[in-house]
Protein backbone atom coordinates (compact mmCIF):
# COMPACT_ATOMS: atom_id res chain seq x y z
CA UNK A 1 0.00 0.00 0.00
CA UNK A 2 1.36 3.37 -0.62
CA UNK A 3 1.33 5.90 1.93
CA UNK A 4 -0.53 8.88 2.56
CA UNK A 5 1.93 10.75 4.39
CA UNK A 6 5.89 10.43 4.79
CA UNK A 7 8.39 12.21 7.12
CA UNK A 8 11.40 12.37 6.87
CA UNK A 9 14.22 13.05 9.22
CA UNK A 10 12.35 16.38 10.23
CA UNK A 11 14.07 18.20 13.03
CA UNK A 12 12.79 21.57 14.28
CA UNK A 13 14.67 23.92 16.51
CA UNK A 14 13.12 27.29 18.03
CA UNK A 15 16.21 30.14 18.98
CA UNK A 16 14.77 31.83 22.38
CA UNK A 17 17.94 34.43 22.46
CA UNK A 18 21.15 32.62 22.23
CA UNK A 19 19.77 29.40 23.64
CA UNK A 20 18.22 26.82 21.26
CA UNK A 21 15.25 24.88 21.49
CA UNK A 22 14.99 21.09 20.18
CA UNK A 23 11.56 20.71 19.99
CA UNK A 24 11.63 17.41 16.88
CA UNK A 25 14.33 15.51 16.15
CA UNK A 26 15.17 13.43 13.33
CA UNK A 27 11.85 12.17 13.63
CA UNK A 28 10.98 9.99 10.64
CA UNK A 29 7.00 8.23 10.16
CA UNK A 30 5.07 6.86 7.37
CA UNK A 31 1.39 6.82 7.56
CA UNK A 32 -0.99 5.07 5.41
CA UNK A 33 -4.67 6.45 4.07
CA UNK A 34 -7.25 5.80 6.47
CA UNK A 35 -5.32 4.77 9.53
CA UNK A 36 -6.54 6.25 12.44
CA UNK A 37 -2.97 7.02 13.94
CA UNK A 38 -2.56 8.90 17.53
CA UNK A 39 0.50 10.62 18.94
CA UNK A 40 0.30 10.80 22.45
CA UNK A 41 2.89 12.42 25.32
CA UNK A 42 2.58 14.89 27.77
CA UNK A 43 3.47 18.52 27.69
CA UNK A 44 6.37 19.76 26.32
CA UNK A 45 6.93 16.35 24.29
CA UNK A 46 6.76 18.12 20.73
CA UNK A 47 3.63 16.36 19.90
CA UNK A 48 1.76 19.39 19.14
CA UNK A 49 4.65 21.05 17.23
CA UNK A 50 4.48 17.41 14.90
CA UNK A 51 1.22 18.35 14.58
CA UNK A 52 1.76 21.55 13.04
CA UNK A 53 4.68 20.51 10.54
CA UNK A 54 2.01 17.92 9.07
CA UNK A 55 -0.34 20.22 9.24
CA UNK A 56 1.83 22.63 7.04
CA UNK A 57 1.37 25.00 9.96
CA UNK A 58 5.12 25.09 10.65
CA UNK A 59 8.40 24.52 8.33
CA UNK A 60 10.91 21.72 9.40
CA UNK A 61 14.57 23.44 10.26
CA UNK A 62 15.61 20.53 8.49
CA UNK A 63 14.15 17.36 6.82
CA UNK A 64 11.14 16.70 4.28
CA UNK A 65 7.51 16.02 4.78
CA UNK A 66 5.37 14.39 1.77
CA UNK A 67 1.90 14.61 1.40
CA UNK A 68 0.40 12.14 -1.31
CA UNK A 69 3.84 12.92 -2.96
CA UNK A 70 3.85 16.43 -2.54
CA UNK A 71 6.76 17.87 -0.58
CA UNK A 72 4.56 20.00 1.36
CA UNK A 73 7.47 21.44 3.28
CA UNK A 74 8.81 23.34 0.00
CA UNK A 75 5.42 25.18 -0.67
CA UNK A 76 4.74 29.35 -0.08
CA UNK A 77 2.13 30.49 2.35
CA UNK A 78 -0.35 30.19 -0.90
CA UNK A 79 0.20 27.25 -1.88
CA UNK A 80 -0.11 25.45 1.17
CA UNK A 81 -3.03 27.18 2.61
CA UNK A 82 -4.76 26.33 -0.76
CA UNK A 83 -3.26 22.72 -0.25
CA UNK A 84 -5.10 22.41 3.29
CA UNK A 85 -8.54 23.82 2.09
CA UNK A 86 -8.52 20.75 -0.56
CA UNK A 87 -7.06 18.02 1.88
CA UNK A 88 -6.97 18.62 5.28
CA UNK A 89 -9.17 19.45 7.91
CA UNK A 90 -8.89 20.21 11.91
CA UNK A 91 -10.69 19.28 15.18
CA UNK A 92 -9.69 21.18 17.90
CA UNK A 93 -10.20 21.31 21.68
CA UNK A 94 -12.05 24.63 22.21
CA UNK A 95 -13.74 24.50 19.13
CA UNK A 96 -13.22 27.18 17.56
CA UNK A 97 -16.50 28.01 16.15
CA UNK A 98 -17.86 31.27 15.34
CA UNK A 99 -20.74 32.86 17.95
CA UNK A 100 -22.13 34.90 15.54
CA UNK A 101 -22.72 32.02 13.20
CA UNK A 102 -25.19 29.41 13.15
CA UNK A 103 -24.46 25.61 13.43
CA UNK A 104 -24.87 25.59 9.58
CA UNK A 105 -22.81 28.61 8.48
CA UNK A 106 -20.02 27.68 10.97
CA UNK A 107 -20.22 23.85 8.87
CA UNK A 108 -20.03 25.27 5.76
CA UNK A 109 -17.10 28.14 6.23
CA UNK A 110 -14.43 25.49 4.45
CA UNK A 111 -16.50 25.48 1.44
CA UNK A 112 -16.94 29.25 1.42
CA UNK A 113 -13.01 29.27 1.02
CA UNK A 114 -12.71 26.48 -1.49
CA UNK A 115 -15.22 28.90 -3.68
CA UNK A 116 -18.81 26.34 -3.58
CA UNK A 117 -22.00 28.34 -4.11
CA UNK A 118 -24.14 28.60 -1.48
CA UNK A 119 -26.90 26.53 -2.16
CA UNK A 120 -24.81 23.48 -2.39
CA UNK A 121 -23.07 25.03 0.68
CA UNK A 122 -26.16 24.43 2.45
CA UNK A 123 -27.15 21.04 1.10
CA UNK A 124 -23.66 19.65 1.75
CA UNK A 125 -23.51 21.39 5.87
CA UNK A 126 -27.48 19.68 6.77
CA UNK A 127 -25.74 16.21 5.30
CA UNK A 128 -22.97 16.69 8.03
CA UNK A 129 -25.19 17.82 10.16
CA UNK A 130 -27.46 15.20 10.08
CA UNK A 131 -24.10 12.78 10.09
CA UNK A 132 -23.69 13.78 13.53
CA UNK A 133 -26.87 13.14 14.85
CA UNK A 134 -28.17 17.34 14.65
CA UNK A 135 -30.82 17.57 12.62
CA UNK A 136 -32.90 20.10 13.88
CA UNK A 137 -29.52 22.18 15.09
CA UNK A 138 -29.03 24.12 11.74
CA UNK A 139 -30.38 27.45 13.24
CA UNK A 140 -28.93 27.34 16.72
CA UNK A 141 -25.56 29.23 18.05
CA UNK A 142 -22.78 28.08 19.63
CA UNK A 143 -23.76 29.55 23.10
CA UNK A 144 -27.57 27.78 22.68
CA UNK A 145 -25.60 24.51 22.50
CA UNK A 146 -23.82 21.94 24.87
CA UNK A 147 -19.78 21.97 24.79
CA UNK A 148 -20.51 18.09 23.03
CA UNK A 149 -22.70 19.54 20.36
CA UNK A 150 -20.46 22.20 19.67
CA UNK A 151 -17.42 19.22 19.52
CA UNK A 152 -19.86 17.46 16.81
CA UNK A 153 -20.79 20.68 14.94
CA UNK A 154 -16.51 21.16 15.22
CA UNK A 155 -16.75 17.02 13.54
CA UNK A 156 -19.28 17.98 10.97
CA UNK A 157 -17.17 20.99 9.88
CA UNK A 158 -13.95 19.36 10.05
CA UNK A 159 -15.78 16.40 7.27
CA UNK A 160 -18.08 18.48 5.20
CA UNK A 161 -15.41 18.78 2.15
CA UNK A 162 -14.47 15.23 2.78
CA UNK A 163 -11.00 16.11 3.48
CA UNK A 164 -8.08 13.47 2.87
CA UNK A 165 -6.74 13.73 6.30
CA UNK A 166 -8.29 15.46 9.79
CA UNK A 167 -5.86 17.01 12.34
CA UNK A 168 -7.47 16.61 15.97
CA UNK A 169 -5.77 18.48 18.41
CA UNK A 170 -7.00 16.81 22.02
CA UNK A 171 -10.74 17.10 20.48
CA UNK A 172 -12.50 15.35 23.98
CA UNK A 173 -10.06 17.97 26.38
CA UNK A 174 -13.16 20.05 27.12
CA UNK A 175 -15.69 17.07 27.63
CA UNK A 176 -17.12 14.90 30.34
CA UNK A 177 -15.67 11.22 29.88
CA UNK A 178 -19.12 10.00 28.66
CA UNK A 179 -18.88 12.72 25.83
CA UNK A 180 -15.92 11.74 25.34
CA UNK A 181 -16.60 8.50 24.46
CA UNK A 182 -19.39 9.28 22.04
CA UNK A 183 -17.66 12.03 20.46
CA UNK A 184 -14.55 9.85 19.52
CA UNK A 185 -16.43 6.60 18.83
CA UNK A 186 -18.52 9.25 16.06
CA UNK A 187 -15.71 10.59 14.66
CA UNK A 188 -13.64 6.94 14.33
CA UNK A 189 -16.67 5.76 12.63
CA UNK A 190 -17.13 8.73 10.16
CA UNK A 191 -13.53 8.56 9.44
CA UNK A 192 -13.36 5.00 8.73
CA UNK A 193 -16.50 4.68 6.56
CA UNK A 194 -14.96 7.54 3.67
CA UNK A 195 -11.47 5.44 4.27
CA UNK A 196 -9.91 8.96 5.63
CA UNK A 197 -6.98 9.33 7.83
CA UNK A 198 -7.06 10.71 11.34
CA UNK A 199 -4.66 11.79 13.13
CA UNK A 200 -4.87 12.43 16.97
CA UNK A 201 -2.65 14.66 19.14
CA UNK A 202 -3.47 13.72 22.89
CA UNK A 203 -1.93 13.31 26.47
CA UNK A 204 -5.02 11.08 27.38
CA UNK A 205 -4.12 7.33 27.07
CA UNK A 206 -8.15 6.23 26.76
CA UNK A 207 -8.26 8.77 23.68
CA UNK A 208 -5.27 7.14 22.29
CA UNK A 209 -6.96 3.28 22.64
CA UNK A 210 -8.95 4.34 19.41
CA UNK A 211 -6.16 4.73 17.09
CA UNK A 212 -4.69 1.73 14.69
CA UNK A 213 -1.12 2.77 15.85
CA UNK A 214 -0.28 4.84 19.34
CA UNK A 215 2.82 7.22 18.35
CA UNK A 216 4.42 7.96 21.60
CA UNK A 217 6.42 11.30 21.39
CA UNK A 218 9.24 12.23 24.24
CA UNK A 219 11.48 15.49 24.12
CA UNK A 220 11.25 15.47 20.72
CA UNK A 221 11.51 11.78 19.74
CA UNK A 222 9.44 9.22 18.31
CA UNK A 223 9.54 6.67 21.84
CA UNK A 224 7.78 3.82 20.68
CA UNK A 225 5.08 3.40 17.96
CA UNK A 226 2.20 0.43 19.49
CA UNK A 227 0.38 -1.18 16.68
CA UNK A 228 -3.06 -2.19 17.43
CA UNK A 229 -4.81 -5.49 16.34
CA UNK A 230 -8.39 -4.31 14.45
CA UNK A 231 -10.36 -6.22 17.29
CA UNK A 232 -8.57 -4.07 20.10
CA UNK A 233 -10.43 -1.52 18.11
CA UNK A 234 -13.80 -2.37 18.76
CA UNK A 235 -15.70 -0.59 21.24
Amino acid sequence: MKSLIDVKNVRKIYRMGEEKVVALDNVSITIERGEIVCLIGTSGSGKSTFLNMLAGLEKPTKGEILIGGIPIHTLNEEKITLFRQKNIGFIFQAYHLLPMLTASENVSLPLVFRGTDKKTRDAMATEALESVGLIGYEKRKPSQMSGGQQQRVGIARALVGKPKIIFADEPTGNLDSATSKEVLELMTKMVKADNQTLIIVTHDRSVASYADRIVTIKDGNILSIEERRPEENEK
